[in-house]
């Protein structure tokens, strides 16, 4: 199964990644408080146009190379969907996707 690899809070996990140039978007996807696996969480531009997909990991994290900009991260699963807006500068970027 593909999926994005174990991430840790604070940009741990980046080792090699520079993050003064490259621009992160990362979190978990979690329905009541529980990471949700096998999510598909998607990113949108700022038109709403479709960018890139991964499905979350199993501990629910999921993680985007992106350029700085206004994103829509969109997640969806059987235990729900979600939504949530970002504004990304270089570095890190973390936002947690809430499923209802």
């Amino acid at each position: 199964m593909c999926g994005a690899p174990a991430q840790k809070a604070n940009g741990a996990g980046l080792e090699g990644v520079d993050l003064k140039t490259q621009t992160v978007i990362q979190g978990v996807v979690e329905s009541d408080g529980a990471p949700v696996p096998a999510a598909y969480v998607r990113l949108l531009d700022a038109t709403g146009e479709f960018t890139a997909e991964v499905v979350s990991s199993a501990t629910g994290d999921y993680r985007f190379f992106a350029a700085p900009g206004a994103w829509t991260l969109r997640a969806l699963s059987p235990a729900g969907r979600g939504q949530t807006a970002v504004i990304a500068e270089r570095g890190l970027t973390e936002a947690a996707i809430a499923l209802s």
